[in-house]
């Protein structure tokens, strides 16, 4: 199988952002373009840094991140695992962050939208229409320049979180068709929107009972939706939040693939399944790295499957990448893709126009830096 050339990168300059942590980000592709969306700690000052960013050449290059943080100055509560969010159509972008409510590590959704390709930003409306604690959202823009947003509340105050969904027409100016896709799911797993070749949307999520993942399934462009099938029947019965999503992708062939983590007795570790017809049935789980693998994501480009993931091991987190160019069968062997002297963790990956970008947080010791692979 013929590896994929590895070129580090470092999207951002700490220093001359006067940054010490990198807390969250979220990269998307919309044709050509990458854009980016980060928060950072600044040093000497308690409010957050938000920047924006975009790469025309795969993630080579990047411009100077545009500050958002100076227009929209509140308490931000994005971190790793509940991550800002950004989605693209053309020249409109739109970023969703959580920010601090009533409660300390709770808060209400807050969304900003750009006409000018980053260049200005505005506020925009709250997808749920309410000050309520939202968190865990997912983002994506659809051929028609519709903005699809998922997120997880409480809004039946019952205790537990369920899966909401949100469309705009007008980059987040206002929101239409609100409603529940499941009213009980994990409280604290990160959810994943992706469009089918036969352009239906799926938002991959943590279910409650069992713990295991599943998929809901809009044919109709978000005006309804359907839990259609489990994503790995491991039967996973756990009273706690493992604060591990999953991970959906469409391969060249039309078929979905996933990468989903459960803690299952004597199963603990991370899966690889497929489906080729829309989501209704999956394959049996394929086990990918280690026992100890983790936080994972996996993208279709370059003509192949492309696995990111994170394993602890003797000497800390590492990032490690696999790739599969017969659509899942065989997978190659694991391989690193962080620092071997740094702590990594959270990676990410997109399939560009000339290859893939990886991206994930490393632990150094000028703080936790924001870290990249160009894969070609």
């Amino acid at each position: 199988m013929p590896s994929l050339g590895v070129t580090p990168i470092r999207p951002i300059d700490p220093q001359a952002l006067a940054i010490q942590n990198v807390v969250s980000f979220d990269v998307y592709i919309d044709r050509q373009t990458l854009h980016a969306a980060f928060v950072a700690m600044p040093t000497g000052s308690k409010q957050p840094y938000i920047g924006y960013l975009h790469s025309e050449d795969g993630g080579l290059h990047w411009s100077q991140p545009n500050a958002l943080s100076p227009q929209f100055n509140q308490p931000v509560e994005a971190k790793i695992g509940n991550d800002i969010q950004i989605a693209a159509a053309g020249d409109k972008l739109l970023i969703v962050w959580q920010t601090t409510g009533e409660l300390p590590g709770m808060g209400p959704l807050l969304t900003a939208y750009s006409t000018d390709a980053g260049k200005t930003w505005q506020q925009g409306a709250k997808p749920t229409g309410s000050d309520a604690d939202q968190s865990h959202h997912e983002l994506l823009a659809d051929q028609e320049g519709r903005f699809h947003a998922v997120w997880l509340d409480d809004r039946d105050e019952n205790g537990y979180q369920g899966v909401r969904y949100a469309r705009s027409s007008d980059i987040g100016k206002s929101w239409e068709l609100a409603q529940t896709i499941d009213d009980s799911s994990c409280s604290c797993c990160w959810n994943r929107l992706a469009i089918g070749a036969d352009g239906r949307l799926n938002v991959l999520y943590r279910d409650m009972k069992p713990r295991d993942m599943a998929l809901a399934q809009s044919t109709d462009t978000g005006a309804s939706w359907q839990r259609l099938s489990t994503v790995g029947e491991f039967n996973w019965i756990f009273d706690g939040c493992p604060h591990n999503g999953g991970s959906l992708s469409v391969a060249g062939d039309g078929s979905l693939h996933s990468l989903v983590w459960t803690g299952a007795e004597n199963q603990v570790g991370l899966y690889h399944m497929q489906s080729a017809d829309s989501g209704k049935s999956w394959t049996p789980p394929q086990r990918l790295g280690e026992a100890s693998s983790f936080h994972a994501d996996i993208t279709f480009g370059a003509g192949r499957l492309v696995a990111v993931w994170d394993a602890l091991g003797p000497e800390g987190s590492k990032v490690f990448v696999s790739e599969s160019v017969d659509n899942g069968e065989q997978w190659s062997a694991s391989k690193l893709l962080s620092s071997a002297n740094a702590s990594a963790t959270f990676p990410r990956i997109v399939a560009t126009s000339t290859g893939l970008l990886a991206m994930w947080l490393e632990q150094t010791a000028a703080g936790k830096q924001w870290s990249a692979a160009v894969l070609q």
